[in-house]
C-alpha cells in the first residue's frame, strides 16, 4: 500500500516541488535537473519492490502554471501473484496553464497468477503538454518460458477545462488477457507478447505528427498503429500501440517517439534517464 501526493511549480527560471506527502510504500528521490531548460525530474520510488494481491497505490500529481515536470521510476513495477483479489494504481493529474508532464516509468511487469489495474485520471489546460508512455511485458520463469498473468486493465482518462466547462478529450481502455495455453499465441494480440502505448495531448499534435511518428516507428521492429483524439478547446491527443516481443525494442520505440518531441517542442537532448 502506498500514497503520495506530489505539487510541482515554477520558481524563477526552475521547477520545484512546493508540496510533497507520501505514505506507505511510496516516496520521491530528491530532484535532478537534466538541463538548462529548468525541468525538473523526479524519481518515484517503492521500497517494497513490488505490487502484490489487494495493494492500492494512490498516486495525486498537480503540475502548475507555467512548471516543467518529468516523472520515472527507479526501476520496473513487478506485479506478483494476485490470488483472489488485483493489485490497483490510481493516479490522479492536473496540469496548469503552459504546464507540462512528461510520465515515463519503467516497464510494468506481471507475473504468473497476476491481476492488476491501472487508472489515470488527468484533467488540462488546452495550453498544457501531456507526453504518457507505457510497456507492458509478462514475467518470465527461469527456464525462460513466459509467464501468463491473468489479466492487466489500463485506463486513461483524460479531460480539458474550457470556458464552456471540463469536457472529456479521450476515454482510452485497454485489456489485456493472455490465452491459458500459450501467451504468444495467434489471435492474442496478433502473435505478440509486449506492448508498448504512448499517450500525447499537446495544441501542436495533428495529422501531420501523427503521420511523421507512423513514418518514424516503421524504423522498429514492431506492430504499430496511431490515431487522433477529437480536438478540444484547441487542443487534440494521439493515441499510439505497438506490440511486439522485446521490451527493449518497444523502449526504444517509444523513445525515438518522445526524443522527436522532446527536440521539436523543447529543444532538448534524446533522453537517457540512466546517465543519471
Amino acid at each position: 500500500m502506498g500514497e503520495l501526493e506530489f505539487v510541482v511549480a515554477l520558481r524563477g527560471q526552475r521547477s520545484v516541488a512546493s508540496h510533497q506527502y507520501h505514505r506507505g510504500a511510496l516516496r520521491v528521490m530528491r530532484p535532478h535537473y537534466l538541463d538548462d531548460s529548468g525541468q525538473v525530474c523526479y524519481v518515484v520510488v517503492n521500497p517494497g519492490g513490488a505490487y502484490l494481491g489487494v495493494d492500492l497505490f494512490l498516486l495525486d500529481i498537480e503540475v502548475q502554471d507555467g512548471a516543467d515536470l518529468l516523472l520515472t521510476t527507479q526501476s520496473a513495477t513487478k506485479v506478483y501473484r494476485t490470488p483472489g483479489s488485483f493489485a490497483e494504481q490510481r493516479m490522479a493529474v492536473r496540469l496548469g496553464e503552459g504546464a507540462r508532464l512528461e510520465l515515463m516509468p519503467d516497464q510494468l511487469i506481471a507475473y504468473r497468477e497476476a491481476s492488476y489495474r491501472q487508472r489515470t485520471s488527468v484533467t488540462l489546460q488546452p495550453t498544457s503538454s501531456l507526453v504518457m508512455a507505457e510497456v507492458v511485458t509478462p514475467g518470465w520463469s527461469p527456464d525462460g518460458a513466459a509467464f501468463r498473468y491473468e489479466e492487466v486493465r489500463l485506463r486513461n482518462e483524460i479531460r480539458v477545462e474550457t470556458e464552456a466547462g471540463t469536457e472529456l478529450l479521450a476515454l482510452d481502455n485497454l485489456l489485456i488477457r493472455p490465452p491459458l495455453t500459450d501467451v504468444t499465441g495467434l489471435g492474442f494480440m496478433e502473435g505478440f507478447s509486449h506492448l508498448g502505448s504512448l499517450v500525447v495531448v499537446d495544441p501542436r499534435v495533428d495529422q501531420g505528427l501523427a503521420d511523421e511518428l507512423h513514418l518514424l516507428t516503421a524504423e522498429h521492429q514492431a506492430l504499430t498503429g496511431l490515431s487522433l483524439t477529437r480536438t478540444v478547446g484547441g487542443t487534440t491527443g494521439l493515441v499510439l500501440r505497438s506490440l511486439s516481443n522485446s521490451t527493449d525494442d518497444l523502449n526504444r520505440l517509444l523513445r525515438s517517439c518522445t526524443d522527436l518531441l522532446r527536440r521539436r517542442w523543447f529543444g532538448q537532448e534524446p533522453l537517457d534517464l540512466r546517465k543519471h
